[in-house]
């Protein structure tokens, strides 16, 4: 179980690196809890959708680095990585955008059911992205 929950995480971020969207849809469970650094919880396929349809118009990012980690079950996974991204517009709440490079350690812990992941929350240092696109 280890070695299949590894390989979806795995999977699921070559999607988001490769902007494959859809890719990263069909790792998720229909009822995904999506928590997202310090902000809400939300459930569902659709929001997750609408969610990567709101961080292709504001970023673009590739994660390197990634380490994947999991329980002996598989019913548990955590990843880190370093995001290298670029803010492309403005997003509600933050500082104006230009284009500003950032580089970000990163986190997100994962429940998988059923060989989908159930639940995503992702973890990054808020002030520290803050300030390097010029906050």
């Amino acid at each position: 179980m280890r070695d299949q929950t590894e390989t979806l995480i795995r999977r699921y971020y070559a999607a988001f690196n490769g902007r494959d969207w859809a890719g990263m849809i069909s790792c998720l469970s229909d009822d995904v809890i999506h928590d997202v650094n310090q902000g809400g919880r939300h459930r569902g396929k659709a929001h997750f959708s609408s969610f990567l349809a709101h961080m292709e118009k504001c970023y673009r990012e590739e994660l390197k680095q990634i380490v994947v980690l999991s329980s002996a079950d598989g019913a548990h996974a955590a990843a880190e990585f370093v995001v290298h991204g670029a803010y492309l517009a403005t997003d509600e709440g933050l500082p104006s955008a230009n284009g500003q490079k950032y580089v970000l350690p990163a986190g997100a812990f994962f429940d998988v059911k059923g060989g989908l992941i159930a639940r995503v929350t992702t973890t990054y240092n808020l002030k520290d992205w803050m300030a390097q696109v010029g906050a």
